[in-house]
């Protein structure tokens, strides 16, 4: 493979490459079932695409790099060209504002990633056999091609750790964040999980789950054909009650819903809450191979505890059930300790143009990474389970 010659192309739109082609590097598991991650499957990336969730006047044009060998495509990356740092949830708003201040252009960036998507998976997309070639392929070209467009910056989000550490030793910055999620110690059912917990703990996530039974309603979980239009237009509601309160627009377009609808309704897991009248609450989930992915909460009434109760508990019932081992339940939120997720770090990495400005945010990085190893440590030992519990 090191004599083969590899071309980088860059797509503005994913109907420029077959789902097979695609899929063949970002899910080659799926062909025996279901993908390890649905983000990066052209089914999801599209329906950003064609719902206008990303493209013109989002701040989010598409620029996929796919790598080919003699014709073959042997790696590709969802990759666009950023004019903000919106929707991205590893920030580099203190970069831009350092950067701006000395006299630079922050803006546009080039940014691998998944939209508004805060879920750690592969960035660098290799067909099996490609790993390292691959990989290597798509940094190069993804720092040439910033370069050549005398972009500021190079960011690839919530990679894995390998990406992580392979980038580093390709040159890249490597920087370390951290999320909350919850990890299943093969547990028979949700009282199983609570005997893990200490005796106050256990017995809070029992009075929030009791109130919660309290709220007048019902609580259904539904995945498959078991949606329906009427539950994503509940669900549409409470999305951009959210949406307007955290971001001030929400990210995602009503059409992108009914596509996950059309394309994606296997991968989904949406939890409503009823009140005998209407849908007051929900929370949307995908489903991983082996993950369950907490995406979007939101209400249109407040009822005590019902948020944890769907964005948490429920996510945990059905990952028990399910045989899942774990539960990423988004970004941030130090809340959730208390209700048995635990601190992990996530990863990403990045290219500074300048070189003196690299060096300094190298610098800030190696702090960084110090301070979040520790705060991992630290949050960790105050964690709800008994102190017999062993960790994975």
């Amino acid at each position: 493979m090191s004599d083969t010659r590899i071309e980088i192309n860059v797509l503005t739109s994913l109907d420029q490459i077959a789902p097979g082609d695609w899929d063949a590097c970002a899910c080659p598991e799926a062909a025996g079932g279901r993908p390890i991650d649905p983000f990066t499957t052209h089914r999801f990336l599209k329906a950003l695409e064609d719902s206008g969730s990303v493209g013109s006047g989002t701040g989010w044009q598409p620029r996929y790099l796919v790598a080919k060998a003699d014709g073959e495509v042997i790696a590709c990356a969802p990759a666009y060209a950023k004019g903000h740092s919106q929707g991205e949830y590893i920030f580099d708003h203190s970069f831009a504002h350092a950067y701006e201040r000395a006299g630079g252009r922050y803006y546009p960036k080039l940014q691998i990633a998944v939209p508004f998507t805060p879920a750690t998976g592969r960035r660098f997309l290799t067909k099996p056999g490609w790993d390292e070639t691959g990989m290597a392929a798509l940094v190069q070209g993804a720092v040439q091609i910033a370069a050549d467009n005398e972009l500021s910056s190079l960011h690839a989000t919530f990679c894995t750790e390998a990406e992580a550490i392979a980038g580093e030793a390709m040159g890249l910055l490597r920087r370390t964040t951290q999320q909350f999620h919850w990890v299943n110690h093969d547990y028979a059912d949700f009282d199983a999980f609570l005997a893990s917990l200490s005796s106050r703990k256990r017995k809070n996530i029992r009075k929030e789950r009791r109130t919660t039974q309290d709220f007048g309603g019902r609580i259904v979980g539904l995945t498959g054909d078991d949606l329906r239009p009427e539950h994503w237009d509940a669900f549409w509601r409470f999305y951009q009650d959210t949406g307007a309160r955290k971001w001030g627009t929400p990210y995602l377009t009503r059409e992108f819903f009914d596509l996950v609808q059309e394309t994606m309704r296997d991968d989904v897991y949406l939890v409503l809450a009823e009140d005998g009248r209407r849908y007051v609450a929900g929370a949307l989930n995908f489903i991983g191979r082996d993950t369950l992915y907490g995406r979007y909460w939101g209400c249109v009434e407040d009822h005590p505890c019902l948020h944890f109760e769907l964005c948490y508990y429920q996510a945990i019932d059905y990952a028990i059930a399910h045989g899942m081992k774990r539960v990423e339940a988004g970004a941030q939120g130090e809340h959730k300790l208390a209700r048995g997720y635990l601190p992990v770090p996530t990863h990403s990495l990045h290219w500074m143009a300048d070189e003196g400005f690299a060096q300094a945010v190298q610098q800030y990085l190696e702090a960084e990474r110090n301070a979040v190893d520790e705060e991992i440590e630290i949050l960790t030992s105050y964690g709800p389970f008994r102190k017999t519990m062993t960790e994975d």
